[in-house]
């Protein structure tokens, strides 16, 4: 990164995401927005730059012996090659004694892998020697992959129309609905996307709403909607037909429900929580999806930044409310009929063991199957999903 004007967006968008907790991706988009005589290459380089950073901040701190904002930049051209631009801001910083910081074999995991202390030692509590792999592909880049709208379009015929726009995809196995990205276009400006042909999913996303099992004609509730990337998918599987309702704590998440819905030509119906809905959908449901606030940790090759969020006692608060969320929920489920848990968490904290102790409270309910994610053994994002049927 040679051009200062670059460089000074990415140490604004620093700011934002280390000093005023600013969502990462909402600080680029902010950021970019506001640089309208950018081009390609400078949206990429700029964001590229943030997101690294923000993902190897601990290892770039110990590098430069700093955790100003500038000296991280100093490390992330460090690692890049080549000597550091003649910025004051940089002046003090070396880029061979930087190189030489960041390549020591002997780091301890947390410096290497880039994590707080006691998150590294959480994740190696939950999940002992697979901790490292799943850390280490967590630091990697993530794909971009888009899911076909399958009431408009078929994958394949997605494919073929993003290829007429000089767009290369690639299919994903095991996952029907996706193509992944091989560049990284500006979406937002395609006429496929205006249309709601495709959306933007992570593969292990895509995985969580077939796993309901669901069968036409029936009541289906996405009682943790947020912005809902699961409910548009399960309208497609559900062919648009039945019952489907989208439940959310969120309002500006349900709003943005709302202008994702029209634009794919769904039809859901949304709302927002409250006790009087949750009693009059008791037994409701033919299935029930909880995607459940969670730490999130499976999602840090897209938003690294949530690690630096996270605290042991947020952690307990989470587990706390996911318990809340299932007993309340459930009670909308009708014989018969089948609930998904699922989060996008790699610890069994939030997952196995919620699962288990609402089963041991709860025997109207069975465990019919769980399935695991591993991001270092898919190349997803991490997931759990749980299928529980109400006898």
């Amino acid at each position: 990164m040679k051009h200062r004007n670059l460089a000074e967006a990415v140490i604004e968008a620093l700011k934002a995401i280390f000093q005023q907790a600013e969502v990462a991706s909402a600080a680029v988009e902010r950021i970019t927005a506001a640089h309208t005589k950018w081009g390609k290459r400078d949206r990429n380089q700029f964001a590229e730059a943030v997101y690294e950073i923000v993902r190897w901040r601990r290892l770039f701190e110990y590098a430069a012996q700093s955790q100003d904002e500038w000296a991280l930049l100093g490390a992330f051209i460090a690692r890049q090659g080549g000597d550091l631009p003649t910025w004051p801001e940089l002046g003090e910083l070396d880029a061979e004694q930087l190189r030489g910081r960041l390549s020591e074999a002997d780091l301890p995991r947390a410096i290497k892998e880039s994590v707080p202390d006691w998150l590294d030692e959480y994740g190696q509590q939950q999940l002992g020697d697979r901790w490292e792999q799943e850390l280490h592909a967590l630091n990697r880049e993530a794909d971009v992959i888009l899911r076909a709208n399958t009431l408009q379009i078929s994958r394949g015929e997605l494919q073929s129309a993003l290829r007429e726009r000089n767009i290369e995809t690639s299919l994903v196995e095991g996952v029907p609905d996706a193509l992944r990205l091989g560049s990284r276009p500006r979406l937002q400006s395609l006429d496929l996307y205006r249309g709601g042909a495709f959306e933007v999913q992570d593969a292990a996303s895509q995985l969580v709403s077939p796993f309901l099992e669901i069968e036409p004609e029936q009541n289906v509730v996405d009682a943790c909607a947020g912005a809902g990337g699961k409910t548009l998918h399960i309208a497609a599987l559900m062919q648009n037909e039945g019952r489907l309702l989208a439940m959310d704590v969120s309002k500006p998440k349900l709003e943005e429900l709302d202008r994702r819905a029209r634009r794919a030509g769904i039809d859901v119906k949304i709302v927002p929580v409250n006790k009087q809905l949750l009693r009059d959908s008791r037994a409701f449901a033919d299935r029930l999806l909880l995607d459940m606030p969670c730490s999130g940790s499976g999602t840090w090759r897209r938003q690294p930044d949530s690690k630096w969020r996270l605290t042991p006692e947020f952690l307990s608060r989470l587990q706390a409310l996911q318990n809340d969320i299932l007993e309340q929920y459930s009670l909308m489920v009708r014989p018969g009929g089948k609930m998904v848990y699922a989060t996008c968490s790699i610890f069994p904290s939030e997952n196995e063991q919620q699962v288990a102790a609402f089963l041991a409270n709860n025997p109207g309910f069975e465990l019919e199957e769980e399935r695991t994610i591993s991001p270092s053994a898919t190349g997803f994002d991490g997931f759990y999903m749980a299928r529980l049927v109400r006898r």
